[in-house]
């Protein structure tokens, strides 16, 4: 039946293979767990219903990713859409969680009916395969990029934003974090080098245990503030409080809402999640090896629709908008290729819920190697960019250096397209630009000048 649903031999893969690659995806992503509850905690929402929220949200769209479109995408609420929501609509703008979950629902509805036409598919394919190859290596640098800050390996600074982290300032928490995330990745690196199976895994879940053993010792030692116990608790959802965030988009106050305010905030959820996701899809499948001689992924529609079925669905349940996950990326690593990944991760998630103390246990520098290598494996994409033609490669280059730096694969998407508009227009190219890259360019510049 399996073989039947999701065409493992089709794919070159096979049931362990898929098993292992959907158990990596889960342990990279699984930190959302714990970040959501305190990114949108910060609103009022009770962090008890926002950790079940995420975790069926979770499950609904992995499961949708892969019976709808057999892929091997994990999906759950984004990270930075949930920070959008918290900080600037909910903070700075001050409006309920209530009124931002309706924006989120209303995005998702709108999202299902750009799926169920050939709009987001046709921007897909209008973006160059050049470009497309850029946005695969842009996002490896920037999953790199977030594990090397959740190792602490990168850390703050006031003079040059980012710099190393210093081991002996605070050895026992930032110091041994980073170091145990180091040996995590020449775990991971060697392991993949000598071909073993689930190196990613592997690598993830001995970083782990080598941090509980310091923590034993006390070379790791918990504040209780950013640094906490790596030994899980065993302690039980409170099931009852999905109750204070199922449904309440509907129940939202609308009478102190500025109609045109609500439009801006609705207008940018919907930018930054297509983008991002169109961008996660292309990074993603580039890697794999998915895409067609022209850049095209056969099947995008049904992926696309499974994330805006989420994304409503996740508003319904009260967490912020659902997308693909870039983590992704690590499964594919360790050899999925299909939707039955996705099942596996999206059960993991739902079986999160009643063991989720033992997955938000897992710490940021124990997920950090498989980020930071799996970082390296997709930036590998820019071998096959013509830099010979500057007109392709510039595009691509200004692309893949924004995202890391912007911390957004929306607006390195964004430069991209922009950027090869330009370039080949300005270079006597442009019958080569597809009409929509001209309609996206426009778009892009107006969200600048009005968002």
């Amino acid at each position: 039946m399996l073989e039947k649903m999701f065409k493992l031999k089709e794919n070159n893969t096979s049931f362990k293979t898929e098993v292992i690659a959907g158990l990596t995806t889960f342990m990279a992503m699984a930190y959302i767990l714990a970040v959501n509850p305190q990114i949108l905690g910060t609103t009022g929402m009770n962090s008890d219903a926002i950790l079940l929220s995420t975790a069926l949200a979770s499950f609904v769209g992995s499961m949708a990713m892969a019976l709808l479109a057999n892929y091997p995408f994990a999906l759950a609420p984004g990270m930075g859409l949930n920070a959008y929501m918290a900080f600037t609509v909910c903070g700075s703008m001050g409006y309920s969680w209530e009124i931002a979950l309706l924006a989120v629902f209303v995005e998702g509805l709108i999202f299902i009916v750009l799926s169920l036409t050939n709009v987001r598919e046709a921007i897909f394919n209008a973006i160059p395969l050049g470009l497309k190859k850029g946005v695969s290596a842009g996002i490896g640098l920037f999953i790199a990029f977030i594990g090397l800050q959740g190792a602490k390996l990168v850390v703050n600074h006031d003079t040059t934003l980012v710099t190393y982290v210093k081991f002996v300032g605070n050895f026992h928490t930032i110091g041994i974090s980073a170091l145990l995330a180091l040996i995590g990745l020449f775990i991971t690196v060697i392991l993949h080098v000598k071909k073993v199976k689930g190196s990613i895994l592997i690598g993830i879940l001995s970083t782990w245990i080598l941090g509980m053993i310091c923590q034993a010792i006390g070379l790791y030692v918990p504040d209780n503030q950013s640094f906490f116990s790596l030994y899980p608790s065993f302690h039980m959802v409170d099931f009852t409080a999905l109750g204070d965030t199922f449904g309440k988009c509907f129940t939202a106050d609308f009478s102190s809402v500025d109609f045109l305010n609500f439009i801006v905030v609705l207008f940018a959820f919907l930018f930054v999640d297509i983008f991002d996701t169109l961008g996660t899809l292309i990074g993603v499948s580039t890697k794999a090896n998915m895409l067609d001689e022209e850049g095209k992924l056969p099947r995008i529609r049904p992926a696309l629709l499974a994330d805006a079925i989420a994304t409503s669905v996740g508003a319904v349940l009260g967490t912020s908008t659902t997308t693909t996950y870039v983590e992704s990326s690590a499964g594919v690593a360790a050899g999925g290729r299909t939707g039955l990944s996705s099942v596996v991760t999206g059960l993991l998630f739902l079986l999160a819920i009643f063991f989720a103390p033992i997955f938000t246990a897992i710490p940021s520098f124990a997920t950090a190697p498989a980020l930071i290598f799996v970082g390296f494996l997709m930036v590998s994409s820019i071998i096959s960019i013509d830099f010979e033609d500057l007109t392709e490669a510039v595009p691509a280059y200004l692309a893949m250096l924004a995202m890391p730096l912007m911390y957004s694969i929306s607006e390195g998407i964004a430069l991209g397209v922009i950027s090869y508009v330009i370039i080949n227009v300005c270079c006597g190219k442009a019958k080569k630009v597809k009409p929509l890259m001209y309609v996206l360019a426009v778009l892009f510049v107006l969200k600048y000048i009005f968002l």
